[in-house]
């Protein structure tokens, strides 16, 4: 069985992922998509709402989960032979083969796989998804639309309070 694994922060999941998501499941008889937990990142959202949130985006056939460990552990805990990495410009290219070489030192019986995002999919990476979102913009272009309500109520939920509507009313 060809097990493959592609990992990410998915903070949150864009359309970029999903074409990446797609693509690698054509690869391999099982995928699993893991969102690994980055000590060095703070996400907007909790590792159970990214893993909620795939879970809308990808087919049943996809298994979703965490990792609070190393990614290359997850795999080998799964059987995995791939590794599968989503590139969307030349910055990720250079920034992905230095974690593959990094992986292939660590745990040299897992491969590498690169996936191209569709160009017109992956223009837009995590964060400024984000961005957009709290300008308010139309996201459906760059996200599934449970993403969309999700980053808007985040939004939402993260904008002060008009301070007026908390004074005292006068009499």
């Amino acid at each position: 069985m060809r097990i493959a694994v592609y990992a990410g922060s998915f903070d949150p999941v864009t359309s970029g992922h999903l074409d990446v998501i797609e693509k690698a499941r054509a690869l391999a008889d099982t995928l699993h998509v893991v969102v690994a937990m980055n000590p060095e990142k703070t996400g907007s959202f909790s590792v159970e709402e990214r893993v909620a949130l795939l879970q809308a985006c990808v087919p049943p056939s996809v298994v979703v989960t965490s990792t609070p460990g190393l990614v290359i552990d997850y795999a080998r805990s799964v059987g995995a032979r791939w590794l599968v990495r989503g590139v969307r410009s030349v910055t990720d290219a250079e920034a992905e083969l230095r974690l593959a070489s990094l992986n292939a030192t660590l745990a040299p019986e897992l491969t590498t796989v690169f996936v191209n995002a569709d160009p017109a999919r992956a223009e837009v990476s995590s964060s400024r998804l984000k961005e957009l979102a709290r300008e308010g913009a139309d996201l459906s272009a760059w996200c599934h639309p449970v993403v969309a309500a999700a980053l808007h109520e985040h939004q939402r939920r993260q904008r002060p309070r008009d301070p007026g509507s908390l004074a005292t009313p006068v009499r």
